[in-house]
């Protein structure tokens, strides 16, 4: 299975892009993943998963974890520690859909 840094490699680029807001059902703000040091890995495969599957939906969030590879792992092991596949997780747990909102700089 190919690492997430390989993976990384196939997700589109974010320039332009200042944060990705994750909305519920009802439309409510979530989350937010910030375009800046430390996120971008999750920013670029949030970015992916929405122009592949339109929303992150169980199959969506399911590709996800899928594709943080080696850091699924860890994050099931130490939950909160990689909060943004804990979304995913939870998500597939819940059976819930995330619509994806890209705010531009």
């Amino acid at each position: 299975m190919p690492s997430f840094k390989k993976n990384l490699d196939t997700f589109p680029a974010i320039d332009g892009i200042a944060r990705l807001e994750l909305l519920d059902a009802a439309g409510n703000l979530t989350a937010v993943i910030e375009n800046k040091a430390g996120s971008q890995g999750s920013l670029r495969l949030y970015l992916h998963l929405a122009r592949q599957f339109g929303v992150i939906t169980p199959a969506a969030a399911e590709r996800g974890c899928e594709l943080y590879a080696e850091h699924t792992d860890d994050a099931k092991l130490n939950p909160g520690k990689h909060p943004n596949i804990d979304r995913l997780l939870d998500l597939i747990k819940k059976q819930e859909t995330l619509r994806v909102r890209s705010v531009a700089n």
